[in-house]
């Protein structure tokens, strides 16, 4: 019996969708609604705009591709919310957009940028939106919503909202779906309409954990132990500023003691991750602090 991991990881999401073109290309056909659906793409690597590394945080994403016409695309993973991931998908987002400069030299050549998000929490809890698992955003005229600009398009999936439809024939969008949230080391029997399309067969097969090295698979182990981690301290330090903030009896005493929580997640976030064996550039991918500033708070512990 084949044992599987969760293509959530880190290593397995952009083992399947950054290194096969045409599933990246299946994903973002049926995830996103395309005038003119995405025919070929090539693969981005590397930082966004380094040379403004001490204005703009250094981000890398998971996955950046650009396709024929030169539309870009990037595809993110998100194991658990913040609320400054929206901040830091606008900012790649606009990233990649000006990176365009390097090469169109006029601006009406600049082409559309779509950041793609999945998230494995519900953030929008309200009534109104229990059921709604994909969220689109563009900019419009708030006053005259036909009116937009479609430079930047942003969507983001909560994965545990997610229903599949009893369908006859699934479409590729619910199996892809299917695919990010069904598929898990829990996994004894893939679901058969997966197995049944040749592309989520395929991407079932890199999910096999003989599929990859013991480095790999301890690269995977160790993410996912960091993620845990990350989680669990969230969920303690936002608590302790929650009381902190009602003990003091006033607003300002919450909203400063939310801060103080979440200065100490990133903190404990950076120590427990670097003693994990965790490389700087992956702890700033987490955490979302500069290389400086990680190392600032490693020598205040002595561990530089």
């Amino acid at each position: 019996m084949a044992h599987y991991l969760d293509p959530k990881n880190d290593l397995t999401f952009k083992r399947v969708f950054g290194e096969h073109k045409h599933l990246c290309k299946s994903l973002l056909n049926s995830m996103l609604p395309l005038e003119n659906p995405v025919v070929d793409l090539e693969y981005q690597t590397g930082e966004l705009i380094p040379e403004l590394a001490k204005i703009l945080r250094n981000t890398v994403v998971d996955v950046r591709c650009t396709d024929a016409i030169g539309r870009q695309f990037i595809v993110e993973m998100q194991l658990y919310w913040s609320d400054s991931f929206k901040s830091r998908v606008v900012l790649n987002a606009s990233k990649a957009y000006l990176k365009q400069l390097d090469k169109a030299e006029e601006f009406r050549l600049l082409q559309p940028v779509y950041a793609l998000n999945f998230v494995n929490e519900t953030f929008e809890n309200s009534p109104e939106m229990k059921d709604e698992y994909l969220h689109h955003y563009k900019i419009v005229n708030i006053k005259h919503i036909e009116k937009r600009i479609d430079d930047l398009e942003f969507f983001f999936v909560e994965l545990p909202k997610f229903k599949p439809q009893n369908r006859a024939e699934q479409k590729l969008h619910d199996l892809w779906m299917i695919f990010l949230t069904q598929v898990n080391e829990n996994t004894d029997e893939i679901p058969p309409e997966l197995m049944k399309n040749e592309l989520t067969r395929e991407a079932v097969g890199y999910m096999e954990r003989a599929a990859y090295t013991k480095t790999q698979l301890e690269a995977y182990d160790k993410f996912k132990d960091v993620i845990m981690i990350e989680k669990s301290i969230i969920g303690d330090a936002m608590k302790k500023g929650r009381e902190e903030g009602r003990e003091e009896g006033r607003e300002e005493g919450l909203v400063e003691g939310e801060a103080k929580g979440r200065s100490e997640i990133q903190e404990n976030v950076v120590i427990k991750s670097f003693k994990e064996g965790l490389a700087v550039e992956t702890i700033s991918t987490i955490t979302g602090l500069t290389s400086e500033q990680i190392i600032e708070i490693l020598k205040r512990h002595g561990l530089t």
